[in-house]
């Protein structure tokens, strides 16, 4: 099946305004540390991402990072099983940041491209989280066919919402993300589909990041 995919743009410095959760006051305001942060796949689960269909890549000026799938399709229509029409994956990342830091995901970007026929529908679904921590709530973006082109969906979470990562702490950060097609009033002989993978790597989740300085014990 041939799809025509969106390819990303170059991620943008992000500058936080709030205090990281735990400090006695907010830091220094900063674009991005210096050093090179690392993110390592602690653990992938889920029926969008199997084992080796995920691969995380961090951007050179520490702003972002991108998460890439190959395998991430939700379908129905003759031939698709039953399950098929959702697919989801929970994301364990490991993150490595320079000691002195915090971070938060101010936005995310999501891309993908999708087949929806008249009367079919599909959706995006996204939050994230600290480990130990509560949830951000869940973000829903409703696709509605007809519709056979790119799609982009954008989370953005206001400065004084951010959740940080507490400093001086490791704590493994969690993405969960879902794709659901639904046939509706669709042809019951057509197929419709959404998928947020690329066969040539040239889409990814990105998640931008905002920085700050952790103050001095």
């Amino acid at each position: 099946m041939s799809r025509t995919l969106l390819a990303i743009g170059a991620a943008a410095a992000l500058v936080a305004t709030a205090a990281p959760a735990g400090a006695a006051g907010p830091g220094p305001l900063i674009t991005a540390p210096p050093d090179k942060i690392v993110i390592e796949l602690a653990t992938v689960n889920g029926s969008g991402c199997p084992d080796g269909t995920a691969e995380v890549a961090v951007a050179p000026d520490n702003t972002a990072f991108t998460v890439t799938y190959s395998e991430y399709l939700a379908q129905v229509g003759p031939g698709a099983p039953p399950t098929a029409f959702r697919k989801n994956c929970q994301l364990n990342l490991r993150v490595h940041v320079p000691s002195g830091f915090t971070y938060a995901i101010v936005q995310a970007d999501y891309r993908g491209f999708a087949s929806l026929q008249p009367g079919a529908s599909g959706q995006e679904r996204a939050n994230y989280y600290f480990q130990g921590m509560p949830q951000t709530s869940r973000r829903t973006h409703q696709f509605n066919g007809p519709l056979n082109d790119n799609w982009q969906a954008t989370d953005k979470t206001e400065y004084a919402d951010l959740v940080w990562a507490p400093c001086g702490e490791k704590r493994n950060f969690n993405i969960n993300t879902e794709l659901r097609v639904n046939a509706g009033t669709s042809n019951p002989a057509s197929t419709s589909f959404m998928a947020m993978d690329s066969t040539d790597a040239s889409v990814s989740t990105l998640y931008h990041l905002a920085w700050q300085v952790c103050p001095t014990p």
